[in-house]
């Protein structure tokens, strides 16, 4: 027997957020109440009882609101666009742009660079620069920005300040959402059976509606409080008609400032298509998926090692690289299938017994 589950979607930060929540205080939630894709009840609306549980799912979604409102790039008011006219000048952020930066200048360090935050100029030279809700083009960058790298960023930890060596626009995109999801899951944890799902970035705790291990995205896993995100080629083809016609998309090599290898037919082992990791942090795991892409199958494997987590990296001619979690739990099958069955052990989003997770 299924237990109800709450349920709310959000347009926010260029996707849609829905929030499932697994709880008998759903049950006194008055509204509409009909069956999701898999038969569990769902139910919308105020009732007697479940004011704690909507009061949590609406700080959840403030998060979202508030990370976007900060660490946006599309809006010529956000803090971090507002921080690009100081140049040289040690500017106090918040506490959530300075995390969400401190966070990404580490990452780019430990990846040598294939993760950088600086890319925000390169990004709107290529046609990715429309404010999702309206459509319009936005331009941020200030002129002089397309050769900047993260080693022109510099954090005062005492003061809390942000100084940028030279003009240029972050783009925090491959970390904020990932901030947003973890400190929505911790808005939820009183409830302790939920899923936040945010454009694909995933965040499950607990139990499913029918009290088993919840399943997601590649099929198998099966996951208790882990989150799972993914970067790919498939999703956001560069604008632009040149750029466009020879397959070039939204993940840049902030090395080249162009996309990030993806043609198998020139430098097979360095392709990759897709990235799939899984870690207790939603952001590590937004900011590893996008490292790890540009990085390629060896290199990128390699990182995820370093970090402690686990992941699977899928090439254009659909060959499998894996972490030794991944391939020792889920990816113990001969030939060349990509998903194996469902049924499987559950994940250990630590990374394994033997591998000590790393902290950032």
């Amino acid at each position: 027997m299924s237990q109800p589950v709450y349920r709310r979607t959000v347009p926010v930060m260029g996707t849609l957020v829905t929030i499932d929540v697994v709880s008998d205080v759903a049950r006194d939630v008055a509204g509409d109440a009909g069956a999701d894709a898999a038969g569990d009840a769902v139910n919308r609306g105020a009732g007697q009882g479940s004011a704690p549980l909507e009061a949590a799912v609406q700080r959840a979604f403030g998060w979202f609101q508030q990370i976007e409102e900060r660490c946006t790039r599309f809006d010529p008011q956000s803090e971090l666009v507002r921080l690009s006219a100081h140049v040289g000048v040690a500017v106090p952020a918040s506490a959530i742009l300075y995390h969400a930066v401190q966070f990404a200048l580490a990452v780019a360090e430990e990846s040598g660079g294939a993760f950088d935050p600086t890319v925000g100029a390169a990004m709107e030279t290529r046609g990715f620069n429309r404010e999702y809700r309206s459509g319009r083009p936005v331009r941020t960058a200030p002129e002089g920005s397309s050769s900047a790298t993260y080693r022109d960023v510099r954090l005062d930890p005492q003061r809390q300040t942000i100084t940028l060596l030279r003009p240029l626009l972050l783009d925090l995109g491959a970390v904020a959402k990932g901030l947003a999801i973890d400190m929505a899951a911790h808005e939820l944890r009183p409830f302790e059976n939920f899923a936040i799902n945010a454009g694909g970035d995933i965040y499950v705790s607990g139990r499913n509606p029918k009290g088993g291990p919840w399943s997601v995205g590649i099929r198998h896993p099966r996951v208790p409080d882990c989150a799972v995100c993914t970067s790919g080629d498939y999703e956001r083809q560069c604008p632009s008609e040149t750029a466009a016609e020879d397959g070039s998309h939204h993940i840049l090599d902030p090395r080249s400032t162009r996309s990030a290898l993806s043609d198998s037919s020139t430098r097979p082992a360095h392709a990759a298509a897709s990235v799939t990791v899984l870690a207790r942090s939603a952001m590590l795991a937004d900011a590893l998926a996008t490292a790890a892409f540009v990085l390629g199958p060896a290199e990128g494997i390699a990182l995820l090692e370093r970090f402690g987590v686990d992941g699977v990296i899928i090439t254009p001619a659909l060959e499998r690289h894996a972490t030794r979690g991944m391939r020792s739990d889920y990816y113990g099958l001969s030939g060349s299938t990509i998903l194996p069955d469902a049924e499987g052990p559950s994940v250990d989003c630590s990374g394994g017994s033997d591998r000590p997770s790393r902290a950032i």
